[in-house]
């Protein structure tokens, strides 16, 4: 009976038990459809608090590289941040290993929002009373970045758009680009936004060579990129770093005894200057201030955004000849400085930009682009393009006399006239303007000036290439200019005489060759040149400064058989000292004074005067030599001398522009 009594309750137990059990999980069944709903129901409100196409990225800064022509660097321009792009390839894979530990240990396995993870940072704040702990993954944090920016305000608001917006994210991109770009953009100090920049500033390597401690200290910056700054808190960035190491061996990325090995360490810092580094700084500053207006309408915006890849024209062994054809003759460190540029003139790429100062000393001041300095007689063929496009003959003939008055009206001076001298008052006699030319008779071209009009030779010298304002300081409506009473920069100056080489065909000095944005596609870059002289009167021209080079004031710059054009300049009391001339592929010009003022070149390396003709075309020719020697032989085209109109200038004075002489 006992028995029976006994079995009876274990029936009545166990119906009892499975009734409890079909209720439990009835009612398990019921809350998870519930939650369920909720969840659902949830993340569709949650989705329709954001719309990710209509909100705008921010603007975040990247640097922009400057290259040679053959790919070296120059140097960076900066934007407000500096952040360099990379495909998460090329980065160590300590970095994402590191980050994620220490940032979003669960990051592989939930979506864009860590449930888990917002339940258990809700208890730490709630057990503490304050918040201590975010729940925020590394999406959201992307998001922060990309969309919002990093305002320490925590507004429910904001909290609700963030993680939307991750939500949307984490749809539409894998987790490896979702890491890729939060690596890319999230600031690790000292304005180093993603792991290149950050590796370079902090290692002076790439984010590719990281080693498993330097990934650890980067991944521990972005909490607090100043309280954990190494190289001024080195003892908290230490201990932060290696907090990161004991969430990488938490989490399964090294082995205890890795572990051991890196904690013991050091912090490896190597600061870097990539980002402050330049090379060929006058070319590179010359080259920055072009870019904003080079690429247009909105250069400016697109230098501040960055991420540009910049090709320039600059040719490095041509910048070395440069280098060594001043240095190998201006030795003193008491010598005066010396600038050089090199322009290709079929396109007007500046291939060499040099500033040169014997005594070693770097200037803040950009000889070749910013000294506006007297060009001596390298001005008269502007003068003479001016009356050979007017339609003068080359053949005209003047009488240039030691000495000479010009009366014209414009050309008078404070005494009523303008007394012109030839150089050591030599008489230069009756010659056409090819030999005036050759010989640089200052007599001569006075007169010529006084006949064609100093505005017209201004007009010529603007449309030739240079920029000086006309009536300025430095560019007077005065005739002496056809002396060189002018003040131009040698850039300006071989921009001119590029002109000429290029039959007639003015280009703005070009520093790009190619400018890729930050997607990596090429940015069209218009370089169309204008035609401002007619091919034979530059042809013409070309012909009256090849006269210099091989039996005038410039013989020192022959090139042997290779063709050759230029002009000396000498400045009054012989301040300045140019010699600027070409050959069919190449125009150099280069410049000699003292950039402290207008002192005269006074037994310079055993030079009693310095004079254009002397230094400053030894230093052509031996620079040339090399720069074009391997470069085929060119003629340069034959002009036609025949036509316009014959004058003949009797050396006495007093012309009306475009009249024949009057006394």
């Amino acid at each position: 009976m006992l028995f029976a009594r006994h079995g009876r309750l274990r029936r009545r137990n166990r119906k009892r038990r499975s009734i409890l059990l079909f209720g439990a999980l009835l009612l398990a069944s019921l809350i998870a459809l519930v939650l369920a709903t909720v969840a659902f129901t949830g993340q569709q409100i949650l989705l329709s608090q954001c719309n990710l196409a209509d909100v705008r990225p921010l603007a975040l800064g990247e640097n922009s590289f400057l290259y040679t022509d053959n790919g070296q660097q120059l140097g960076v321009v900066p934007s407000a941040t500096n952040r360099q792009r990379l495909p998460l390839s090329q980065i160590s894979p300590s970095l994402p290993q590191a980050t994620v530990a220490i940032e979003d240990a669960r990051f592989w396995q939930h979506g864009a929002l860590d449930y888990q993870g917002i339940l258990r940072a809700f208890y730490q704040d709630l057990s503490k009373g304050h918040i201590v702990q975010g729940g925020s993954t590394i999406t959201q944090e992307l998001v922060r970045n990309l969309y919002i920016g990093t305002t320490k305000q925590r507004t429910l608001p904001r909290k609700i758009k963030e993680a939307c917006l991750a939500t949307k994210i984490f749809e539409q991109k894998t987790r490896k680009k979702i890491l890729a770009e939060y690596l890319n953009e999230v600031f690790y100090g000292r304005h180093a936004y993603g792991a290149q920049a950050a590796s370079r500033t902090y290692f002076s390597k790439p984010a590719s060579r990281l080693t498993l401690v330097q990934a650890a200290l980067l991944a521990g910056l972005p909490q607090a990129p100043t309280v954990f700054d190494p190289l001024t808190n080195p003892h908290a960035a230490l201990v932060r770093r290696n907090q990161v190491l004991h969430a990488m061996f938490k989490n399964g990325y090294i082995t205890a005894s890795k572990l051991r090995t890196a904690t013991r360490k050091k912090l490896e810092l190597r600061p870097g200057h990539l980002y402050t580094q330049q090379h060929q700084p006058s070319f590179f500053g010359w080259a920055t201030q072009q870019l904003p207006k080079r690429l247009g309408k909105h250069g400016q915006r697109q230098v501040e955004l960055g991420g540009l890849q910049v090709k320039t024209t600059l040719d490095m062994r041509l910048q070395g000849l440069g280098v060594h054809a001043i240095s190998s003759v201006l030795h003193s460190p008491a010598d005066p400085a010396a600038a050089l540029v090199s322009i290709d003139p079929q396109t007007g790429a500046v291939k060499a930009m040099v500033n040169y100062l014997p005594s070693g000393r770097r200037m803040q001041f950009n000889l070749a682009t910013q000294a506006k300095r007297s060009t001596g007689s390298a001005f008269k063929p502007i003068t003479l393009a001016t009356a050979l496009s007017a339609g003068d003959s080359i053949y005209s003939t003047f009488y240039g006399p030691p000495e000479l008055n010009i009366i014209t009206p414009e050309c008078r001076q404070g005494h009523g006239y303008w007394d012109v001298h030839n150089s050591a008052d030599e008489a230069a006699g009756t010659m056409n303007l090819l030999s005036a030319t050759a010989q640089s008779v200052n007599t001569i071209f006075a007169q010529l000036i006084a006949r064609i009009g100093v505005r017209n030779v201004q007009y010529m010298a603007r449309n030739l290439g240079i920029t000086e304002r006309i009536g300025g300081p430095y560019f007077r409506q005065a005739c002496a200019i056809t002396l060189g009473s002018v003040g131009f920069t040698p850039l300006e100056l071989t921009d001119v005489y590029a002109t000429l080489a290029s039959g007639g065909v003015q280009h703005d000095p070009q520093a790009f060759e190619s400018i890729r944005g930050p997607n990596g596609k090429l940015i069209p870059l218009k370089s169309t040149g204008r035609r401002v002289l007619t091919a034979n009167v530059a042809a013409q021209v070309t012909g009256a400064l090849r006269g210099v080079v091989t039996g005038g004031t410039g013989t020192a710059a022959a090139l042997g058989s290779r063709p050759v054009a230029g002009k000396t300049g000498t400045a009054e009391n012989f301040q300045d000292a140019w010699f600027c001339g070409y050959v069919p592929q190449l125009v150099t010009c280069v410049w000699i004074g003292y950039p402290k003022g207008e002192i005269p070149l006074l037994n310079v390396e055993g030079v009693g005067e310095v004079f254009g003709g002397t230094l400053p075309a030894e230093i052509w020719h031996n620079y040339m030599a090399g720069a074009v020697g391997n470069l085929p032989v060119k003629q340069f085209p034959t002009p036609d001398y025949n036509g316009g109109t014959y004058i003949s200038g009797s050396g006495t004075y007093g012309y009306s522009p475009y009249s024949s002489p009057t006394g």
